[in-house]
Formats: C-alpha cells, sequence, structure tokens
C-alpha cells in the first residue's frame, strides 16, 4: 500500500459536507463556484448537509459557519469567495477566528498552483483552511477555476485522511 492509498482508505463512507458561497451579489443561479464545490463532493460520493449564500459580512459568515461546525452531520465546511483583498473581503476575518487549528500548506499551496496558472495576481488570494472542533474548514476564492483547481489538487485527495485524523 502506498501512502496515498493508505491516505485515501482512513475515512469510509459519504462525509457530510456543507458549502458557503460569501458575495454580496450571487443567486443560486448564478453561483458556479458553489456549484462547482458541489459538482465535485457529490461526483466523489460525499453527502450534502447544507448550501447557502450570505452576504461580505462577518456575522453572517461566522453565525453560519459556527452553525455548521456544531451540526454532528457536518464534517467538512467548503467555503467560497470574501477571500481576496478589497474592503469587502473579510471571509478570512469570520473564519479563522473559529479554527482550533489552523492547515498553513493549504493557502500555500493553492497560491503555488495559482501562480502557475495566473502569475502574480495569485498572492491576492487568502484563501484558507483549518478545523474547528472536529470539523474542516476550506475557505476558497470565488474563482471557478480557482475553487476547481483547490478541489481537484488539494482538498479532494487528501479529504478521507484528514477528516479522519480530526475525528481521532
Amino acid at each position: 500500500m502506498t501512502p496515498s492509498d493508505h491516505h485515501q482508505s482512513d475515512a469510509a463512507g459519504p462525509l457530510g459536507y456543507a458549502v458557503l458561497t460569501v458575495s454580496d451579489t450571487r443567486t443560486p443561479q448564478t453561483d458556479a463556484s458553489g456549484a462547482a464545490i458541489i459538482e465535485l463532493m457529490d461526483a466523489a460520493g460525499h453527502t450534502r448537509v447544507d448550501y447557502r449564500i450570505v452576504r461580505d459580512e462577518t456575522q453572517a459568515i461566522r453565525g453560519c459557519v459556527t452553525a455548521w461546525v456544531n451540526d454532528p452531520r457536518c464534517r467538512v465546511v467548503l467555503m467560497t469567495g470574501g477571500t481576496g483583498v478589497a474592503s469587502r473581503d473579510v471571509t478570512v476575518e469570520a473564519v479563522e477566528p473559529l479554527f482550533d487549528k489552523r492547515l498553513e500548506g493549504f493557502g500555500e499551496l493553492l497560491r503555488q498552483r495559482s501562480f502557475q496558472q495566473v502569475g502574480p495576481a495569485a498572492m491576492l488570494s487568502r484563501a484558507t483552511a483549518g478545523v474547528s472542533s472536529g470539523t474542516v474548514i476550506f475557505a476558497m476564492p470565488g474563482s471557478t477555476a480557482a475553487v476547481r483547481l483547490a478541489m481537484t489538487e488539494l482538498v479532494l485527495p487528501p479529504l478521507r485522511h484528514l477528516v479522519a485524523l480530526v475525528a481521532g
């Protein structure tokens, strides 16, 4: 068994997940990034617990994520939007105080992989991830291309192993 095989075999069965799109303008009909997350997670056999769109407001973001962290069905929270440097981008400020542990490598690797595709603009992303009370949280950029990159290369490959580690 290779190390990769070991990491894939740790958490059996579907994982419950929730998707949060942070945007002042997106609707369920125009939320391509949220739809991409759902498509990829469903294709991987996971179970959607909830999907919401909230405005770029710290309390709205934090309240939604906190509710999911406290929901025993939800093991993974996947967020898109609000991770840039504009004044309304508050996802990072909303979610990082909830982390018991940060997964620094996620943002670092996403920026590195994004740099290969978009060049220096990659440094404008403040994508982050962490663990809160046994729930894994990923905050990704609003770009659908960045979400697909993050999900296919960084989130999905180790997700079962990560959830198993967090569960103890």
